[in-house]
């Protein structure tokens, strides 16, 4: 995790809901540098250490930031649960669908989301985060892809479907406005998740249930996705990943439903935590 003020936060392990451990003095922040020296597994043994000597600490209602620095780049993956694609009317897509997200989209798992000047159509979307654990290209073999992870996250995907859908077909326009990435509470590594494709997740809006889904339905695995990019383009440790999203988004209700500010936004994913994010207007 990273807790503290936007642009102060520091790298802490969580240990439960109540305690973690400071790390700060090991790593200045969980960024390209760490995730590419193997942080995470180098952080095990000084961890269990300090846990041995009682130098754990309480959580104290600090700010959670997002659980990784700004990334050298964030991409997304469209129509990639079979029972979304059917919801929007649209094929099921042959091969993984990319497009690509502002890095300064990425935002703490509580704060606030802003609706951009001109939207009209702002809508949510539960999303299971990949962070790229090392530098990747040119996977021979998709089974490679799991030593490429470093962990997974909750990431809401937020999107302004005016933009995405009828400002000139780009959909980086829908998704890049600021505030548009929140992310975490925490990274969880991959020993601690017993089947990735199998994770249960779900999004309220103002108390209501809108997304129900599973990563069972996803058409393409965060194995096939890694391994699929990976012969594109280079993927640098603390890359993000976005995966795409179950039905229930705001766009697929008839007539759809759109964001509007004082709206709350609660979403989870199984093991991986929740967020909370209120809606404001624009600046």
């Amino acid at each position: 995790m990273r807790i503290g003020a936007p642009g102060a936060e520091k790298p802490v392990v969580r240990l439960d809901e109540t305690h973690y451990v400071d790390v700060s003095d090991l790593t200045p922040d969980f960024d390209e540098r760490f995730f590419g020296a193997g942080g995470t597994a180098l952080l095990a043994g000084p961890v269990a250490d300090r846990v041995d000597r009682g130098e754990v600490h309480a959580f104290a209602g600090e700010r959670v930031g997002a659980p990784i620095a700004r990334p050298h780049q964030i991409l997304c993956i469209g129509l990639n649960y079979s029972d979304h694609a059917a919801e929007t009317g649209q094929a099921v897509p042959g091969e993984p669908i990319l497009f690509t997200k502002s890095p300064n989209t990425l935002i703490g798992p509580y704060d606030e989301v802003r609706i951009p000047r001109g939207a009209t159509k702002t809508d949510w979307e539960v999303e299971l985060g990949i962070v790229i654990g090392r530098r990747t290209s040119y996977l021979d073999a998709i089974e490679e892809a799991a030593d490429a992870i470093a962990g997974y996250c909750v990431v809401n995907d937020v999107s302004e479907r005016a933009f995405q859908m009828e400002r000139g077909g780009q959909w980086s326009k829908g998704k890049s406005a600021e505030t548009f990435n929140p992310a975490g509470p925490w990274l969880v590594t991959p020993d601690e998740i017993p089947d990735v494709r199998d994770l249960g997740m779900w999004l309220d809006v103002n108390g209501v249930r809108r997304q129900t889904g599973t990563t069972k339905t996803m058409i393409f695995d965060p194995y096939v996705i890694v391994h699929h990019l990976s012969q594109f383009m280079v993927l640098e440790p603390g890359d993000l990943i976005n995966t795409g999203t179950p039905p229930g988004v705001g766009m697929g209700f008839k007539p759809p439903i759109w964001l509007q500010p004082g709206d709350v936004m609660e979403l989870g994913i199984d093991g991986l935590g929740r967020q909370r994010q209120t809606v404001v207007g624009p600046r």
